[in-house]
């Protein structure tokens, strides 16, 4: 059974979802005032891959991921850029999703902007108001954390001591200067705003991801996931504001991936060391090696980032890639053998073992590569026959369907594989026998075996 780190408890937790076989599944999406770093997407990664794994451990998920469109940063930029807010969030919500897919991100059931959900941000406010949670401020709305008694419990912090009315308007603040935490932000001039039944103005940050989280799954769900600079204030303040709200416990598993660093150091644009992931693409990393390298760490432990990494996570990547090129080339042919399919059997078992273990992704890379290793050393005793070389194939591509590390290709047009053909058999004429090779194997890589027949080549998709 999955167990998982409940930031809340601070310990292991099973897995035991509110509806059996059924999971409600909320993570931060981005904040959509720039494009997103590598730091960013390690969250994002980890996100997909728990979502997959699920999938793979057969619940059926909802998975909804909000877009923040409006906040401190989204207006300043799109200010300074003289773009309207939508179409500067626009530009950068496309970007993000643009780079998820080179990492094999999935999206999500469904994505929420903030921007087209403030009735339900305002309906969440007039009901804190009702219940004496708020007070307000120069047309601004405030939550009042000394009504919560429970503040503090994902955080681990004490503020039962915090200064009665000190308030803050910043959406980021850390718990030395933890403040009653705004609401609702009245009308500033040159800022956009809505008119509405609260008065004109905008949501603050923390209300809108609970806002978006209910109306989607409800006012009790399963997993919120985000990473941990969000835990404190923003995922405290969204339980403060939730369950002051609901009168319903807020969320039942909280899961934070760690912080990466870069080269040893904190990621910083004054160390030269800040990237996007499309600073690494340019720099001409695959984008397999990237998302390989994000998720080769346990997720609760920092990762290191480096040039270093992402060549091993390349070469770990290209054996993975040759094997299955290797046992592809045998052909298919049958079931596997009763002793082969019971070593699958164990590969697979030892792998969800280490994915049920709060998703151990280092350990759970060892079961793959020890399988393959097994493989070839049996390959080298004795040739593996097709039936058993199809069946390693098909383990390693349902792995692939959590990991999602191995190239994808398109499949080739019949006219294209043509073409490739017609080149192989003129570079076996002029004797040009590494090129006609070169030209099989990559035909291979692309799902076409290749036959040489007395009455010519015969291909067949794989």
């Amino acid at each position: 059974m999955l167990r998982l780190h409940n930031t809340l408890s601070n310990t292991e937790e099973e897995f035991r979802p509110l509806q059996e076989g059924a999971v409600r599944f909320y993570t931060c999406g981005p904040t959509v005032y720039d494009y997103a770093h590598i730091g960013n997407f390690r969250t994002f990664v980890f996100q997909d891959l728990l979502r997959k794994y699920l999938v793979y451990s057969k619940y059926h998920v909802v998975h909804v991921m909000n877009i923040t469109d409006v906040d401190d940063k989204t207006i300043l930029n799109a200010r300074k850029s003289g773009m309207t807010l939508r179409d500067y969030t626009a530009r950068y919500t496309d970007a993000f999703l643009e780079d998820s897919r080179k990492l094999r991100i999935d999206p999500p059931d469904i994505m929420p902007r903030a921007t087209d959900h403030i009735p339900e941000m305002v309906a969440l406010i007039r009901s804190l108001e009702e219940k004496g949670y708020t007070y307000r401020k120069d047309g601004s709305i405030y939550f009042s954390i000394s009504r919560f008694p429970g503040y503090g419990r994902l955080s681990k912090a004490d503020f039962s001591g915090a200064q009665a009315g000190a308030r803050i308007d910043s959406d980021k603040y850390d718990k030395e200067n933890a403040r009653d935490f705004v609401l609702w932000k009245a009308r500033k001039e040159g800022e956009d705003y809505w008119d509405t039944e609260i008065g004109p103005g905008r949501p603050g940050w923390h209300i809108e991801c609970s806002a978006m989280s209910m109306k989607y799954l409800g006012e009790s769900f399963d997993i919120h996931c985000g990473g941990v600079d969000l835990i404190f204030p923003h995922h405290e303040n969204e339980i403060a504001q939730s369950e002051c709200a609901t009168g319903m416990p807020f969320v039942r598993y909280w899961v934070h991936p760690e912080f990466l660093i870069v080269e040893g150091e904190k990621m910083s644009k004054s160390l030269g060391n800040f990237f996007t992931l499309r600073d690494l693409l340019a720099q001409g990393h695959s984008p397999e090696a990237i998302r390989y390298l994000l998720l080769s760490v346990h997720y609760r432990k920092q990762l290191n980032f480096t040039t270093d990494g992402l060549r091993q996570a390349q070469s770990s990547i290209q054996r993975l890639e040759d094997f299955v090129l290797r046992m592809k080339e045998r052909g298919n042919d049958g079931e596997p053998s009763p002793e082969f399919a019971a070593e699958i059997s164990r590969a697979r078992k030892r792998f969800k073992e280490a994915m049920d273990d709060d998703i151990n992704t280092s350990a759970a890379l060892a079961t793959v590569f020890d399988f393959v290793r097994m493989v070839n050393q049996r390959d080298t005793q004795s040739p593996i026959p097709p039936n058993d070389a199809a069946a390693a194939v098909e383990f390693l591509q349902e792995i692939d369907g959590v990991l999602s590390i191995l190239r994808q290709q398109p499949e080739l047009l019949d006219e294209e594989i043509a073409k490739q053909i017609e080149a192989r058999q003129a570079a076996r004429k002029r004797r040009d026998f590494a090129e006609a090779d070169r030209i099989r194997a990559w035909l291979l890589s692309q799902g076409i075996q290749l036959e040489d027949t007395r009455e010519g080549v015969r291909w067949k998709r794989l």
